[in-house]
């Protein structure tokens, strides 16, 4: 399963890029104003640090052609981006029209499985079915999941899924058992799957025998 980072926060990028921990970035239009940042300008920088990764930047206009317009603007800023568009009739839209030529597009705000359907249809290069956000709800998320990669396997679609609003380590590892085939996550959360007690403890009691030998490295 491939890894992106939802977030706008270059240096939480550049870390997690040179853990090897990257696949691809995702932003919106909250991630940018959290950032207090030129929307172009941070979209150029992310999509430098994580070159022919793609990088999700979306658009905020709800009608199609003003949506190609600014999407004419976004898919400039680099090759790598993916133009992010709202799971709508003018979405698919435009989804379909930058697809045809040769541009990814990330279809979001997906919230069930026939949307996810339309999506693949359009030929998104990704589509964002929203776990968290359907948790909230009272519905579980990851059913969610499970019937997309059904469909998308039933029809051999090429659409990845991309797991979003992930809210904890524990959404990553269902969503990989699933077989989704990218996840986008908060830093935080993409770090918080290294923790373990045991891994913790373990250390601590290697650093205090190697300390008793009186012995150093180099």
């Amino acid at each position: 399963m491939k890894f992106f980072a939802d977030t706008a926060d270059t240096k939480d990028i550049r870390d997690l890029a040179d853990a090897g921990l990257l696949d691809g970035v995702t932003t919106n239009p909250s991630l940018i104003h959290k950032a207090g940042r030129n929307f172009l300008e941070v979209v150029k920088e992310i999509s430098d640090i994580v070159p022919g990764m793609p990088v999700s930047a979306e658009v905020v206009a709800l009608d199609y052609e003003t949506m190609m317009k600014e999407a004419e603007v976004v898919r400039k800023i680099a090759d790598n981006i993916a133009v992010k568009v709202p799971l709508t009739i003018d979405g698919l839209k435009t989804c379909k029209a930058l697809t045809d030529d040769g541009t990814m597009v990330n279809v979001t705000l997906c919230f069930s499985a026939n949307q996810a359907l339309l999506a693949a249809k359009a030929g998104a290069t990704f589509v964002s079915p929203f776990v968290g956000r359907h948790d909230d709800v009272g519905f579980d998320g990851m059913d969610l999941i499970e019937d997309i990669r059904l469909i998308y396997d039933n029809y051999d679609f090429d659409t990845q899924i991309l797991v979003a609003s992930v809210r904890h380590p524990v959404h990553i590892l269902q969503a990989a058992k699933i077989g989704a085939d990218v996840m986008t996550a908060p830093p935080a959360v993409i770090r918080q799957l290294v923790k373990h007690p045991l891994t913790d403890k373990g250390i601590e009691g290697f650093l205090s025998d190697w300390a008793k030998t009186g012995q150093t490295i180099g």
